[in-house]
């Protein structure tokens, strides 16, 4: 990982029209290229992305997908193929997000869109995180710890630095509090603990992890500066312009 902080938006099934998405692009495009440290991915519903995804680089602005399936064709009514996406204009693509496992995804399937996503060229924001959070037996490490093994089984080390991590602890999306800073940097390096023994030490290193949860422009610069994380996975305070734009610029002072 570089010193450069990354924020993704995941703008999930908003917003209603592609006049408003154009609308948000345009404002986060604007303060994007004035950022000095940091790069800023939006994902929003797949219907807008050939109409949002830039022709040609914009600095610090880049484009992702929710979601994708993991085979290249076929009879998979309403999916939607990395070919597809890469066709488009999108670089990044959200796995395994909470929501989505909560429909079906299980970690054997969230490995194989990990691959497709890698084979592809494009890079996977793979989110993980627990249900609850175990206080007293810590058990909550244990199940952590198996979806992030089962989540990148097969998948090879030559592709970790490839990877986005997400750590989105379930249980605190849509919380009026996001995780306590200090707490979230406790479980970043255990994440990153699980990720060496996938991909080596070396690589996990270098890779990025993200915190996802509540995230919003007054606690964003706390999260990244005690948190100790290189990013921000961000939900609804991504369409948000005027609170995702005091979020860029708060993240982009930290040192």
């Amino acid at each position: 990982m570089t010193n450069r902080k990354l924020i993704i938006g995941n703008w999930k099934m908003n917003p209603g029209t592609l006049e408003e998405a154009k609308k948000i692009v345009a404002k986060t495009k604007r303060v994007a290229a004035k950022l000095d440290h940091t790069d800023v991915v939006v994902c929003p519903p797949f219907v807008f992305l050939p109409q949002l995804a830039p022709r040609r680089s914009v600095k610090h602005f880049h484009v992702g997908a929710q979601s994708v399936y993991f085979e290249e064709s076929g009879s998979y009514t309403g999916e939607v193929s990395v070919a597809m996406l890469r066709d488009v204009g999108t670089e990044y693509v959200i796995v395994g997000h909470s929501e989505e496992r909560k429909r079906g995804d299980t970690d054997e399937i969230v490995a194989k869109k990990v691959k497709a996503v890698i084979d592809a060229g494009l890079t996977p924001i793979v989110c993980v995180g627990e249900i609850s959070r175990d206080v007293e037996g810590a058990s909550h490490y244990e199940v952590l710890k198996k979806q992030i093994q089962n989540s990148f089984a097969g998948v090879p080390k030559r592709a970790g630095r490839d990877i986005v991590l997400a750590y989105e602890p379930v249980w605190a999306i849509g919380a009026k509090e996001s995780m306590v800073p200090s707490e979230i940097y406790e479980m970043s390096l255990f994440v990153k603990k699980v990720f060496s023994d996938a991909f080596g030490p070396e690589t996990a290193v270098k890779v990025t992890i993200l915190y996802g949860g509540a995230v919003n422009f007054r606690n964003a610069a706390d999260i990244i500066s005690i948190g100790k994380v290189d990013g921000l996975l961000v939900g609804r305070e991504s369409l948000n312009t005027v609170g995702f734009v005091e979020l860029l610029k708060a993240v982009d002072a930290v040192k």
